[in-house]
């Protein structure tokens, strides 16, 4: 809610600065009316065709972030889901062997929670201890020489449900990385600028109505750009991915979850 109200208020500033900077330039530089006119139609037909190429960007941009998020909640799911079916099927297992599955399937979901979402929030690398516990985990979950046929195919299906959740993991860790591509936002400052700069400089704004729809076009644009950049973040605070899958599934106490958004 912080970021949001902060975002609000840098957007706020912003339609104040551009309204102000209206007033001093026509205040300081008077027009007469064949440049006024000439200036109107410019504006007119300019601020129509960047307000369509921007739009078009602004589109590209949140359904790329968009997909960005989609496919980081996906993979969450499907990597906690695999982790809990592990739990489940470990109950066909020797009661040694489900012990050892039932300490790692929570010892995985608590690192995940505790120790790696604040590294994805961050865009830092995970490090190797995931892995290390699902290496432990494929171990402890082997059939044991004198296992009961029951028993070797609940082995296999877990197996199954492991090579689920190694995909899902791998998709996860890349999803941590991605990010909107810097040519793309490099367009969106470009476009923002220019489509605010023929609102401003080109006779846009001289009566209060036009002055009040000029503020509200820069507000609108401040809160979409950081609109998308929270979306590009897929598991930032503001608009990414919790950690309810896990927790869902798993009781990991309140002081080790990461925050969801």
């Amino acid at each position: 809610m912080n970021q949001v109200v902060e975002a609000l208020a840098i957007g706020l500033v912003g339609a104040l600065i551009a309204a102000g900077t209206v007033l001093a330039w026509h205040r300081f530089r008077p027009q007469d009316a064949d440049e006024g006119d000439r200036g109107e139609e410019a504006a007119e037909y300019m601020s129509m065709m960047i307000a369509l190429l921007y739009a078009m960007l602004l589109g590209l941009a949140l359904v790329n972030v968009w997909e960005m998020r989609a496919d980081a909640e996906g993979n969450t799911s499907k990597e906690a889901g695999a982790l809990h079916q592990i739990a489940v099927l470990s109950d066909g297992l020797p009661a040694e062997q489900r012990r050892r599955v039932e300490a790692l399937t929570e010892e995985y979901a608590a690192h995940v929670v505790r120790d790696e979402w604040p590294l994805m929030n961050r865009r830092q690398e995970l490090g190797p201890t995931g892995w290390e516990i699902l290496g432990r985990l494929r171990a402890a979950s082997a059939a044991a020489p004198d296992s009961t046929p029951a028993q070797q195919v609940t082995a296999l299906e877990v197996l199954t449900q492991l090579s689920d959740l190694d995909e899902a993991r791998r998709g996860r860790e890349a999803n941590a990385e991605d990010a909107l591509s810097p040519v793309l936002w490099a367009g969106l400052v470009v476009g923002a600028v220019l489509s605010v700069c023929i609102l401003f400089f080109f006779g846009i704004g001289r009566s209060p109505s036009q002055l009040v729809m000029a503020m509200g076009m820069v507000a609108l644009t401040v809160f979409l750009g950081y609109l998308i950049h929270q979306l590009s973040m897929p598991f930032g605070d503001v608009a990414g991915v919790g950690t309810d899958p896990f927790t869902r599934y798993f009781a990991i106490p309140d002081n080790a979850r990461a925050p969801s958004p």
